[in-house]
């Protein structure tokens, strides 16, 4: 009879299975790997095999996942060590063996729960069986394996959407799009553990006790989303504005999501102040991709919110051109970014796998505020609402129609017979292994007028009005008036601004006026310039002015105006501007309407750094700003990161920038990763803040000496 079975050491082998499972980024010291994609590890004896050879013929390996691991509910699982593999479930093949240890290439099934797991040798005796701990691993979603349902077959999408940790999130306006770093982050090695905390939370709170859901990637995103911004939740964030944040961070001073979700967990799970659309999207993405769902974050620009499915979207002005808060919560957001995520969808019918909508900003629902989806993108293209109770919200926030309510002095409200916006515009992504922007909107509209938008468009209209019945949102008479249609074209005005203006500078715009009405017409005309948030929330009116003139038949008049950097500087809030023009006939009392959004710009960090550097090498970057405004840049403040290039985040304190003079900084760096990597600069003052700045450079890895 042969001696008691000892195993010296058990080998899990992580800096090679972390390199084969791509996640070596996470950690080298501890296994981390990916499901339906066997890894290796190497059991080393006390003794030589031979003394052993009974026992192991009645080996099984046990593999133990969540607090109360079970057979019953598939958080326990024992699986011979065979020879042959078995792809259904948990394998085990003695690939080498020698006469002190045996290699085993260990294969976890392509459904397989994700989360941390123990991994032990059974030895089963004649009255018990003995167990022997060979150590934990972690296991992750696996898109290069074609039986995992978030399998991705183009390797470029892979590498960008699973792998890189350097983002591009996009904002602004539709006119004037512009792009923000963020830092994933998803690969520092305590986010994986931060990530799967993040998933017990919420489960915990929704009183979810399945950890065999965990294996489904739908179930996974529906738990990111309603954990990152959920009251019922111990969210991860808080939504607020700036002006609002003075017991926390405002949302346009984070760079990435690691801090965010390191604040997270080190203050026991009490939600982190502050966030908002991107800030949400971005944290997401970096659990998602750390769980190795492949997700990106993806914008659009004019976002009808929360319309609860409906599709039109009212916005409401006063007699002298403000735009003036009203019942309803829908308003038309500057811009809004949600995630995608890719995955079959074999809960669905078939046709549906791809590119799925989560929007983990909170969002109004009869419930309560939750998150979005995962919803497929198709369904919101071709307005598939039957498929998912999400598919309507998501295609009336870009398909919606766009309504421009005027008051009259009886305090009525007429709609404008002009001045409606298009909804859902340029949708965009970072693009594939470069900084570029890539549009998305043919995957979520047919082109504007196009046949297909308008059967698509029809047939919502006709399944919207069957929902709503009797109870749809229909024009009060009593408080809302229609357009004056048969007048509707007599009149007409429009705005030519730029689309931008660099803070600093005045603000030029030109209104034109048109009479068609074949007579002539006296005419009232009111310009305004309001501070908006992005969320389309008005600030305060900075500028306005009227005029009473008369056109005559086919007359069209430009009028120029400028409103001063002094009258703005003061309150411009998140750098959006409304721009309105109301004419109004003096006669017949109809109202049109233009507005144009703009973007004041802040001041453009430049980044000097050598096109490519020697791993371990020390170099050189220098940042410099050129102060655009007419005052001085006072309290200056420049924070930089980059992952192997600079430990953690400096801090530079600089001296007072005059007007038209410039700021030079040096920053000393020695890289230490090889590869394509980034430098992020942030910059605040007390005139401006949240200056952000990036520039990539290319570290040649170090030659080993001879």
């Amino acid at each position: 009879m042969g001696q008691a079975l000892h195993i010296a050491k058990c080998d899990l082998q992580a800096p090679v299975n972390n390199g084969v499972h791509r996640t070596a980024a996470i950690s080298t010291e501890r296994l981390v790997v990916r499901r339906g994609q066997p890894f290796s590890i190497t059991l080393h004896f006390a003794a030589e095999v031979q003394n052993y050879l009974q026992q192991l013929k009645r080996a099984s390996l046990v593999v133990q996942t969540g607090p109360r691991p079970s057979k019953a509910d598939g958080t326990h699982v024992q699986f011979p060590v065979s020879s042959l593999g078995d792809r259904s479930g948990w394998s085990a093949a003695v690939k080498e063996r020698d006469s002190l240890s045996w290699s085993l290439s260990v294969t976890s099934p392509a459904g397989a729960a994700v989360g941390h797991y123990t991994l032990l040798l059974r030895i089963r005796g004649t009255q018990r069986a003995t167990e022997h701990p060979l150590g934990t691993f972690t296991l992750l979603f696996n898109p290069w394996c074609r039986d995992d349902s978030v399998f991705l077959p183009n390797e470029a999408q892979r590498q960008e959407c699973v792998l890189n940790q350097d983002g591009s999130i996009y904002w602004g306006t539709e006119s004037m799009i512009q792009v923000q770093p963020w830092d994933f982050g998803q690969f520092e090695e305590d986010i994986v553990d931060i990530c799967f905390k993040l998933l017990d939370v919420g489960a915990h709170w929704q009183q979810d006790t399945d950890r065999t859901k965990r294996g489904d990637p739908v179930h996974v995103c529906r738990l990111v989303g309603a954990t990152l911004n959920c009251n019922e939740l111990r969210r991860v964030l808080t939504g607020g504005w700036t002006a609002e944040c003075r017991d926390g961070t405002p949302p346009t001073q984070w760079l990435g999501s690691a801090p965010i979700l390191r604040q997270w967990a080190a203050e026991r799970c009490q939600p982190v102040r502050y966030g908002q659309c991107w800030v949400f999207a971005a944290v997401a993405c970096s659990v998602l991709r750390c769980l190795g769902i492949p997700t990106r974050v993806v914008t659009s620009f004019t976002w009808a919110h929360n319309t609860g499915g409906h599709l039109s979207v009212d916005e409401y002005y006063s007699e002298s051109g403000d735009k003036v808060a009203r019942n309803g919560k829908a308003s038309i957001w500057s811009f809004h970014a949600w995630n995608e995520c890719w995955m079959a969808r074999p809960d669905l019918s078939p046709g549906y796998d791809g590119w799925q909508v989560l929007d983990a900003t909170p969002q109004e629902k009869s419930g309560g505020p939750s998150s979005c989806g995962p919803t497929p993108v198709r369904a919101i293209r071709d307005g598939i609402l039957e498929l998912d109770p999400d598919v309507a919200p998501l295609f009336a926030a870009l398909n919606a129609e766009h309504r421009v309510w005027v008051q009259r002095p009886d305090g009525r409200f007429q709609r404008a017979a002009s001045g409606a916006r298009y909804l859902g515009n340029s949708i965009s992504t970072k693009a594939m292994s470069c900084d570029r922007c890539q549009d998305l909107t043919h995957l979520y509209k047919f082109p504007e007028g196009s046949p297909q938008a308008r059967e698509v468009l029809e047939r919502v209209h006709k399944k919207t009005n069957e929902l709503e019945g009797a109870s749809s949102r229909e024009t009060d008479p009593n408080t809302l008036l229609p357009a004056i249609k048969d007048l509707a074209l007599l009149l007409f005005v429009c705005i030519q601004p730029e689309s931008s203006v660099l803070l600093g500078q005045d603000i030029q715009l030109a209104v034109t006026a048109a009479n068609w009405s074949g007579g002539e017409k006296a005419v009232y005309l009111v310009l305004g310039v309001q501070t908006l948030r992005y969320d389309g929330t008005p600030i305060t009116q900075l500028w306005k002015e009227e005029l009473q003139f008369t056109l005559r038949d086919n007359e069209e008049k430009t009028l120029s105006a400028q409103v001063p950097y002094l009258q703005y500087k003061s309150a411009l809030g998140d750098g959006h501007l409304m721009l309105s023009a109301l004419l109004k006939d003096v006669d017949t009392l109809s109202v049109h309407f233009a507005q144009e959004e703009i973007s004041i710009c802040k001041p453009q960090l430049a980044i000097k750094l050598p096109q490519s550097v020697m791993q371990y090498q020390p170099t050189m970057a220098e940042i410099s700003l050129q102060n655009p405004l007419p005052e001085p840049l006072e309290q200056c403040v420049l924070s930089v990161t980059g992952r192997g290039l600079i430990y953690r985040e400096r801090t530079y304190r600089c001296d007072t920038v005059q007007p038209s003079s410039s700021l030079r900084v040096p920053i000393p760096f020695t890289p230490t990763q090889a590869g394509t990597k980034r430098l992020t600069v942030h910059l605040s003052c007390t005139q401006i803040q949240d200056i952000k700045g990036y520039r990539s450079v290319n570290i040649v890895a170090a030659q080993p000496p001879a």
